[in-house]
This record gives structure tokens, sequence and C-alpha cells, in this order.
């Protein structure tokens, strides 16, 4: 079974917070997202594999530790999604970006998928799907089975703000993958937001309706 993450860092919780709250606009809200990816990027990215190399300082040899050479991937579920990349890219430039993207059929509720663009080395990458939320899990479980059967193998998804119900899903149908997530909230309500969440991440980040 994948393991769950839930960072409790005090600048994650704070910058939380402010994008929780219902009066923080399209610009700070965005900017905050941008933010408190890159601080957990910095936490899931710990496992990164490092090799010793040695290197020429000011002021002897040294031998130091470098990246292994991992390739990454970042896949945002269109459209929330986005808002994660930027901050993520901070840290790990190298990463190459592909999207997947979904919509929910009005007769049976159930995400399909509608645009899928990765990168032509999936099975040589790890890959970290990112989605502002998770709420029933079926966009990110559908995201995920949209990787898989394009060779991807490796896969983590990061959220900021998570629902049980959405966790206990995305952990039956991908046991294999681990989730990190800013804020496990306390359910869903009736019309399938988290409460207490922050409400739709898509409109907020982009000024919509």
């Amino acid at each position: 079974m994948g393991k769950v993450y839930v960072f409790d860092h005090p600048l994650i919780q704070h910058k939380l917070t402010i994008i929780r709250d219902k009066e923080t606009g399209t610009k700070e809200f965005r900017e905050l997202v941008d933010e408190v990816s890159t601080l957990m990027a910095f936490e899931i990215t710990r496992d990164l594999p490092l090799q010793e190399v040695k290197i020429q300082t000011p002021v002897c040899e040294a031998n130091a530790k470098t990246l292994a050479g991992k390739k990454l991937g970042i896949v945002p579920i269109l459209r929330a999604g986005i808002g994660m990349v930027d901050g993520i890219l901070k840290l790990i430039p190298a990463a190459k970006v592909g999207h997947v993207g979904l919509y929910r059929d009005p007769a049976t509720l159930k995400p399909v998928e509608y645009y899928v663009k990765l990168p032509s080395d999936v099975e040589e990458r790890d890959f970290i799907v990112v989605d502002p939320m998770l709420a029933t899990g079926g966009s990110a479980t559908e995201a995920i089975h949209s990787l898989k059967k394009r060779g991807a193998q490796n896969i983590k998804f990061m959220c900021l703000v998570a629902a049980p119900e959405g966790v206990e899903v995305l952990q039956e149908d991908h046991p294999d993958v681990d989730i990190y997530i800013a804020a496990l909230d306390e359910k869903l309500n009736e019309k399938g937001y988290i409460v207490p969440g922050l409400g739709d991440a898509g409109d907020r980040l982009f000024g919509t309706k």
C-alpha cells in the first residue's frame, strides 16, 4: 500500500491558511500555491539518489555529492495542476513537464481523458502527478492510469489538500503510488467539495467562475 505523507512544516501550514481564506485574491492565491509547491518539492525529492564526484574548490580538491542523473517528470492534471508546476521547477529545472486533461462525463460522472502529452522516454522517468486537490480521487486515479498505460512505472502524487475519501480511493486503485499532501481535511460535502478545503482551485488560480 502506498504511503501517505502529510507535511507539517510551519511555512507550509502558514501559507496554506492564507490560501484557504476566501478573502485571498487571485494574485496572492497564485503566488502562494507556487510557494507551497516549492516547499513541498523540497520534501518530495528527499530520496533522490546522489553520487560522489571530485571537484576543485578555491581551496583544494574535494569529494562532493551531486544528483545521480535521475530523470524526473512533472505531470499537472489540467487545469488547476498547472498552478503547481513552476514552484516545483524552481528546484528541479531539468524536469520534463507532461500534461493530462480530464473532463467529467455528465451521465456517468466519471473522469474521461481528453488530452495526454508526456515526455518520449516515459519508462525511464520518475513522475510527480500534481493537482491542488484530492477530493473524490477520480481524476487522480484516472490521470495515473493514463501514465501507467503509456509505460510509466514510478509515480508519486502531490496535492495541497485531500479528503480521506479521495486518499482511500487512490490507495485502493494505485497501491504502488505514494501520496504527498499539505493537509488531510475532514471530509467531502454532499456536492463533492473538500471540507474545509479551499474552494475551487482552478477558479481561484485563474480568476474564473
